[in-house]
C-alpha cells in the first residue's frame, strides 16, 4: 500500500478588467527600516536575499530581505511577511500565520549557514528539531501594509565537524516594530553528498513524482474549512474510512510544499500536518466562528526521514486542556510503519480573545502610524 499523489486542481478563471494609473503614489509611506543598533547599519526591506541562499527556487516564497551582523554569533534578520498569501493565510483573528514565523526561521538558517559561516551550497539540511512560539499575538496583527519583522538571532554550534558535516541551531527573537512577540529555535546538520546517502541507506537522487500502488486506494480529503485552509490542494489531510486515522498526503506537486524536488518528506510539509490536525481537533463543525483556537506554538523533535511512497500517520498521543488559560496542549505523532518520525506538541489559544487583544493594538498601531509616518508628494 503506498502513499497516494494528489492530482493537481485546475480552474479557469474569467479574465477582468483593471484600470492602472501611471503615477507616483501619494500616500505611499516610506519602506519601513528596523532601528539601527549603536555601530551597526539599519536593516533593509527592499528586496528580497537571493533565492538559492535559502533554497528557494520560487523568488516569492523568498522572505528575508537583510542581514545584520551584531557580534561574533549573534545577527539581526529582516524578513517582510505578506499580507496575505496562497497557503500562508491570515486567521480568522486577522493575524499573521504562526508558520510564516517558523519558515522564516529555516530561511534564516540556511542563509546564515551560507552568506557567515561557509557551509556549500551544495550541502543538505537534516532537520533534527523546530520550536517557536508567539507570545503576542495581537503583535502580529495583518494591517494596511506588509508586516517587516526581525529575528534576532543567535547562532550555536552543535556537534560541528566541517567540511563534510556542518552541526548547527539557530535561536531567535521575533520582533515586530521593536516589540517582542515570539521567540523559536531549528537544529540542523548539513552534510555532503556522500553522508547524506550513507544516511539515507538508499539512492537520494530528487524524485518528480513519488511511487503509487496500481490500485488506487478510496481516501477522503479533508473539507479546507475544517482544518483551517482556504483551498483544498493545501489540505494534507486523507483517509480511507471515517473511523480511521488520518494520514499526511503528500502532493509533490504542490508548488509551495514542493518548491523543488526531494527524496523525502520536506519538514514544512510535516509542521503542515500537525497544524491541520490540530485545527481537526479543536473545531468542530458546531463551533462559532469566534470560539475556536488559535495555534501558539510548536516543539517539534524529528526522528527519522519520511518517504514519499508510503503511508503516513498521524497519530493523537495527548490532548490536555488548562482551564484557567483557556490554553489546549496537543502531542501528536507521525508515524510510516513501526517508525517514529516525528513528534510535536502544540499550544492553541483561544481565538476569540487573541482577535480581541489583536484589534485593540490594530487601532493603537494605526493611530501611532499616522502621527509618526512622514507622508511622500
Amino acid at each position: 500500500m503506498h502513499q497516494p499523489v494528489a492530482t493537481p486542481v485546475t480552474r479557469s478563471v474569467d479574465p477582468g478588467t483593471a484600470r492602472v494609473e501611471i503615477c507616483r503614489p501619494r500616500h505611499l509611506a516610506p519602506a519601513p527600516a528596523a532601528p539601527a543598533l549603536p555601530g551597526h547599519r539599519q536593516l533593509s526591506y527592499l528586496h528580497a536575499v537571493p533565492r538559492h541562499m535559502v533554497h528557494r527556487a520560487a523568488i516569492a516564497e523568498v522572505f528575508l530581505t537583510d542581514t545584520v551582523r551584531t557580534g561574533e554569533h549573534s545577527f539581526l534578520v529582516a524578513a517582510q511577511w505578506p499580507r496575505d498569501h496562497a497557503l500562508y493565510s491570515p486567521g480568522s483573528d486577522g493575524t499573521s500565520d504562526p508558520l510564516l514565523f517558523m519558515e522564516t526561521i529555516r530561511q534564516a538558517l540556511v542563509y546564515l549557514a551560507h552568506a557567515y559561516h561557509d557551509v556549500p551550497l551544495g550541502h543538505r539540511f537534516i532537520g533534527f528539531g523546530s520550536e517557536f512560539e508567539i507570545t503576542d499575538p495581537a503583535a502580529l496583527h495583518i494591517g494596511g501594509e506588509p508586516v517587516p519583522v526581525v529575528l534576532e538571532a543567535q547562532w550555536v554550534w552543535v556537534g560541528n565537524r566541517p567540511p563534510h558535516r556542518y552541526g548547527m541551531r539557530l535561536e531567535v527573537v521575533l520582533t515586530v516594530g521593536g516589540r517582542p512577540c515570539g521567540h523559536g529555535a531549528l537544529q540542523v546538520a548539513a552534510v555532503d553528498d556522500k553522508r547524506y546517502s550513507m544516511l539515507r541507506g538508499r539512492g537520494a537522487e530528487p524524485r518528480a513524482v513519488a511511487a503509487t500502488d496500481p490500485r488506487p486506494r478510496p481516501l477522503q480529503r479533508a473539507h479546507p474549512a475544517a482544518v483551517g485552509r482556504l483551498r483544498a490542494k493545501d489540505c494534507v489531510l486523507v483517509r480511507e474510512r471515517a473511523d480511521g486515522p488520518w494520514q499526511l498526503l503528500i502532493d509533490v506537486e504542490h508548488p509551495i510544499f514542493f518548491d523543488h524536488p526531494s527524496d523525502h518528506v520536506p519538514l514544512m510539509v510535516t509542521l503542515e500536518g500537525f497544524r491541520q490536525l490540530g485545527h481537526l481537533l479543536l473545531h468542530p463543525g458546531d463551533t462559532p466562528r469566534d470560539a475556536g483556537h488559535t495555534l501558539l506554538g510548536m516543539d517539534v523533535d524529528c526522528l527519522a526521514f519520511g518517504e514519499l511512497d508510503a503511508p503516513i500517520d498521524l497519530v493523537v498521543r495527548e490532548r490536555e486542556v488548562d482551564a484557567g488559560s483557556g490554553t489546549t496542549r496537543l502531542t501528536l505523532d507521525a508515524v510510516q510503519g513501526d517508525v517514529r518520525l516525528a513528534s510535536c506538541r502544540s499550544s492553541w489559544g483561544a481565538a476569540g480573545q487573541a482577535a480581541t487583544a489583536a484589534r485593540r493594538a490594530a487601532v493603537h498601531a494605526t493611530a501611532a502610524h499616522r502621527a509618526t509616518v512622514p507622508r511622500t508628494a
